[in-house]
């Protein structure tokens, strides 16, 4: 919910964490256990990739202990209030925030450094949210406010006429939702305004590396060829007719240079379709085995593009006569080698900001879960393994 707690309990019991929250905020509402559940979650659950927990940092922290003890008489005036006026709903209520407010004091002081990040960076900021004296006294007024509704909710709740029980619980209920809106409604737009350009700036990210492959797959590499064929006047007119081709399809048909498109429904016609294309274009052999079938996928369709492009790396670079595709359909992934005996390269020399293995073939892989090991040396030609999971398999 705002730690990643319910994430880190899904997790590990294997429970939809959706479930998890709705029992959290239940909780919460209904005796405010749920607070103390969370806090001691929070406090006992280690954050992903450490193996020590706040708790564990807290039992040495003095200071952060005596605070927490400070807290206890407060609880006990609360709790004798509660009593002596008979409103055993605050008393129940008042324990769990309690104890959950000294949990919140020892993972403060305890937490990691990405968590101290975080708090300071995103959770801070629900109590202040500047340092000007007008959002100061805003925030005030916003407490102030909350802190009216939410007593005068609870008082409706359980010190109403009883002529008017029926409509008690609803009223009040109303009172302390309003005032929970009313303290932390500017923060959860805040948030969600902040989720959402947050997840607009990678899709963003992500188009622009999608559109950084397609133009390396089609106009980079064809300039790159068309230079080393300078001499060869017949062959760079067919390059250029290729390449115009391939961009009047991107432009008028939506389809991107360097994927296979609609046109191919499975895994066999689809590494036909770039095996014939291929052939024409470059005019290299193109040996394909391919052991078993299934229909395609948005991974296995970015499978099969950074195989074309790998192919494609291989008949422009390499100086083979042929390049050999092997693909096999197992039940949990499907496996694709792109051979050829050629010069070879070394793939630790590539430069980084080389797109044709970094984005054309290792991004269109790992965007979908996939990976890619390229072997290769100088004189002993190159491999290159594409393994992509069959995700409508996993259970």
């Amino acid at each position: 919910m705002l730690a990643g707690v319910c994430g880190g309990i899904s997790l590990a019991a294997g429970i939809d964490v959706t479930l998890v929250r709705i029992g959290f905020v239940l909780l919460s509402l209904g005796s405010g256990v749920g607070v103390l559940v969370y806090a001691l979650a929070w406090l006992l659950l280690p954050l992903q990739g450490e193996t020590t927990t706040i708790f564990s940092r807290a039992v040495t922290d003095r200071r952060g202990i005596r605070l927490v003890i400070a807290i206890i008489p407060a609880l006990v005036v609360v709790q004798i209030v509660a009593a002596a006026l008979h409103i055993g709903y605050l008393g129940s209520f008042s324990w769990p925030v309690f104890l959950a407010a000294g949990g919140a004091i020892l993972i403060r002081r305890n937490a990691s450094e990405a968590e101290r990040v975080w708090i300071n960076d995103d959770l801070i900021p629900m109590l202040h949210t500047g340092a000007d004296r007008h959002t100061r006294r805003t925030l005030i007024v916003r407490v102030a406010l909350g802190i009216v509704l939410g007593v005068g909710g609870l008082l409706v709740l359980m010190l109403g006429h009883p002529s008017s029980a029926a409509l008690r619980p609803v009223g009040g209920a109303l009172l302390v939702i309003a005032a929970i809106v009313v303290v932390f409604g500017p923060w959860w737009l805040s948030l969600v305004r902040d989720l959402m350009s947050e997840r607009q700036a990678r899709a963003m990210a992500e188009e622009r590396s999608q559109m950084a492959a397609h133009v390396h797959d089609s106009v980079l590499q064809t300039l790159a060829l068309i230079q080393r064929s300078a001499d060869d006047p017949q062959h760079v007119v067919r390059l250029a007719r290729a390449q115009e081709r391939e961009l009047r399809s991107w432009l008028f048909e939506g389809r991107p240079p360097g994927t296979v498109g609609e046109e191919a429904k499975t895994l066999a016609e689809g590494i036909g379709l770039i095996q014939r294309l291929i052939e024409a274009d470059h005019g290299i052999a193109v040996h394909v085995v391919v052991v078993g079938d299934c229909e395609l996928t948005d991974g296995l369709r970015a499978l099969l593009d950074a195989s074309r492009e790998a192919i494609v790396n291989a008949a422009k670079w390499s100086g083979a006569g042929q390049v050999s595709v092997y693909a096999e359909v197992e039940r949990d992934a499907v496996m694709l080698y792109v051979r050829d005996r050629g010069q070879g390269f070394d793939p630790e020399a590539v430069p980084e900001d080389r797109q044709g293995i970094a984005q054309s073939i290792r991004a269109r892989m790992t965007r979908f879960g996939g990976s890619v090991v390229i072997r290769s040396s100088v004189g002993e030609g190159a491999e290159v393994e594409l393994s992509m999971p069959r995700r409508e398999l996993v259970t």
